[in-house]
């Protein structure tokens, strides 16, 4: 017998209401070492880069521990592709980023539009846009901006606000979704 059979529920629904009571279950400050449960034992990102045409699709976390080589590749597949500089990324940055994708259960990759931001960088696009902050996360390595074709703007921003792991900012008008591991907050439409 199967759980839809027996009960009425699907597995997917299930699943989600797991995922569910174990976001909600996780610590919601952001410098909590078990802060996202929801992303599970095994954490795994996936992105590719339309600036440069770089993917990756890597298992970075087992089991409580970080995987050293994988989280190299993370941060250099981060870098500001402008400047080729190199930053570490704040995991739990990435980690939010891993959770939220496991929320939205898709398996298409995130396009990343921008992760670490060099302050050159940073300053250049601040001159072209009043929604660049100053003191942008983007320049600690704490902060990217993602995008996927098969879930919208609210949607991705529901899964990573549920993760409670840091701010999240819709652009809906540029359809994507910031993602942080700063303060709990969020912004946009």
């Amino acid at each position: 017998m199967t759980i839809g059979e027996s009960s009425g529920l699907t597995r997917r629904a299930l699943l989600g209401a797991f995922a569910a009571t174990t976001v909600a279950a996780a610590p919601t400050i952001s410098g909590a070492a078990g802060i996202l449960r929801g992303a599970g034992d095994i954490r795994r990102i996936r992105m590719f880069s339309g600036r440069t045409g770089e993917r990756i699709d890597m298992i970075y976390w087992i089991e409580g521990k970080y995987i050293k080589d994988a989280v190299k590749e993370v941060n250099y597949f981060m870098r500001d592709w402008r400047t080729d500089g190199v930053k570490s990324m704040d995991l739990r940055t990435v980690d939010v980023m891993a959770a939220a994708h496991n929320l939205m259960d898709v398996h298409e990759p995130y396009m990343l539009l921008s992760g670490y931001r060099s302050p050159k960088t940073n300053a250049m696009l601040r001159s072209r846009s009043s929604g660049v902050a100053k003191n942008s996360l983007h320049m600690k390595g704490q902060a990217a901006d993602l995008r996927l074709s098969t879930r919208s703007v609210g949607q991705m921003a529901r899964a990573a606000s549920a993760c409670r792991g840091g701010g999240v900012g819709r652009y809906s008008g540029s359809n994507f979704v910031h993602m942080d591991c700063g303060v709990v907050r969020s912004w946009g439409s």
